[in-house]
């Protein structure tokens, strides 16, 4: 059984993939922000020994390192990082632009899974797998306008896994983006495309069946290569 990571697990995505890992008999590390707040996560915890509860803030660059080192030293075959914002939603071109919200989303989607990644890095090894979630909003091929702080932090983390990727090759460390679909979650909206737990089972199949020619791409929840 593999030691699973997962950043951002308190509701939604995140919490099914705490869920269906600990179901299958895998030790299970589930760090959120403000844990003790986290009713539904805290009793799946309760109901399965295999998964312990730890806090990390995704915006808390400076005790992402702490937050990583108080999972203990135990090597990590798989980090999910899930943690993620919507960001300022006003219409930015016809109203102030939300610099504040700008530099909280840029903190948690991009400078955050960074700096998860580098603080895990020294327990990783050959055959380790990490799953940055991003967007299919990130993708040169999306239609639509709007969402411009989300869209530039998907972007941006794109580009920084994919970089990311090459500087960990020869370690045999695989890293492949991930849009988890347009999910029935909070931020999603009731009316999006796929429920939670559709995602979350085609996300646990996407990462079991991921190999080091997969490292650097971009996927779609279902397995499929994402376009850029």
């Amino acid at each position: 059984m593999a030691n699973v990571y997962i950043a951002g697990c308190s509701r939604g995505i995140g919490l099914d993939l705490v869920r269906r890992h600990a179901e299958r008999g895998d030790t299970v590390f589930a760090m959120n922000r403000n844990i003790g707040t986290q009713g539904d996560l805290r009793a799946l915890a309760e109901r399965h020994r295999n998964v312990s509860t730890y806090e990390l803030d995704a915006a808390d660059l400076d005790g992402i390192a702490d937050a990583a080192a108080a999972t203990g030293g135990g090597p990590v075959d798989l980090l999910y990082i899930v943690a993620g914002v919507t960001g300022p939603l006003n219409d930015e071109l016809n109203t102030p632009i939300d610099w504040d919200g700008w530099d909280c989303a840029i903190d948690i989607m991009v400078k955050g899974p960074l700096a998860i990644f580098k603080a895990f890095l020294p327990r990783m090894h050959e055959g380790t797998k990490v799953v940055p979630f991003s967007s299919q909003l990130a993708a040169s091929t999306w239609p639509a306008g709007g969402m411009y702080a989300y869209v530039a932090c998907k972007s941006a983390l794109n580009g920084v896994m994919r970089g990311v990727a090459k500087d960990v090759k020869d370690r045999g460390i695989i890293v492949a983006l991930l849009h988890p679909g347009w999910v029935q979650t909070d931020m999603g909206g009731e009316q999006a495309d796929i429920t939670v737990e559709e995602s979350a089972s085609g996300i646990v199949a996407l990462a079991d069946g991921l190999s080091m020619n997969d490292s650097g791409e971009f996927f779609a929840w279902n397995g499929e290569k994402h376009a850029w």
